[in-house]
């Protein structure tokens, strides 16, 4: 199956947190669209990695997205190496991507920036003709994303642009709500983390209304690009 846009998170609920809006929204114009975590996120506060790939499989149908891959690399220790490289690489020219989503660049959790740099990285790779891969016995063929994108996480930073999701906002928070077992929960006896305090929520909805604010939008997601982008047509800008 091809792919427009393929999303692609260290952790199960990455890409819900941060960019299910947009995937919502191109969805909704005919793209399609998937989903890689690389790991599990065993190494969590709260919950287990079984118990988050079955969170993943709900929030995929919430998504609507047809296909949600698990790399099953080590949380918190996996490296950008060639082996981790050449798992992303195959999954890249599996699904062919014109567009790839992945970590943001920097943040509070050190797997996030590790993991943006590792699918930059798998990513021009992938377009290396030199470097083979195979995949049920058939070689593929080489393919490059023509663009990569990171969306934005924990930390706040100026994005580069930003996506209106306003008419997906309430299927967005559906698909975080998915992964029960990482939120608020006041019969829960696991220990607090960062995202399971009562007012996370209300962070997840203001981050996007403040992103929306600038562009005249009631919420939005941002980006940052790993290179300037060109239109033609100055009316296109918001």
């Amino acid at each position: 199956m091809k792919l427009d846009i393929l999303a692609i998170g260290v952790h199960p609920d990455d890409v819900e947190l941060s960019c299910a809006g947009t995937l919502l929204r191109h969805i909704g114009m005919g793209k399609v669209c998937g989903i890689v975590d690389l790991t599990s996120g065993e190494l969590g506060t709260r919950g287990s990695g079984p118990l988050r790939l079955q969170e993943a499989a709900a929030a995929a149908k919430v998504l609507g997205v047809p296909v949600r891959d698990n790399l099953g690399m080590a949380d918190g220790f996996f490296k950008n190496d060639k082996e981790h490289q050449l798992e992303i690489i195959k999954k890249i020219r599996q699904y062919q991507p014109e567009i790839v989503l992945c970590n943001a660049v920097s943040d509070r959790h050190p797997d996030h920036g590790r993991a943006a740099q590792l699918v930059s990285e798998a990513c021009f790779y992938s377009g290396l003709r030199r470097i083979e891969t195979e995949m049920e016995g058939a070689q593929q063929p080489a393919w490059r994303p023509k663009a990569v994108y990171h969306y934005i996480q924990d930390r706040q930073m100026k994005p580069d642009f930003v996506v209106d999701v306003t008419p997906f906002i309430d299927k967005k928070m559906e698909a975080i709500k998915a992964f029960k077992s990482q939120f608020y929960n006041p019969d829960s006896n696991e220990p607090e983390s960062p995202i399971s305090v009562k007012n996370f929520f209300d962070v997840v909805l203001g981050k996007m209304s403040v992103y929306g604010r600038d562009a005249g939008y009631d919420y939005a997601e941002g980006f940052i690009a790993e290179r300037v982008h060109g239109i033609s047509d100055l009316f296109h800008l918001k």
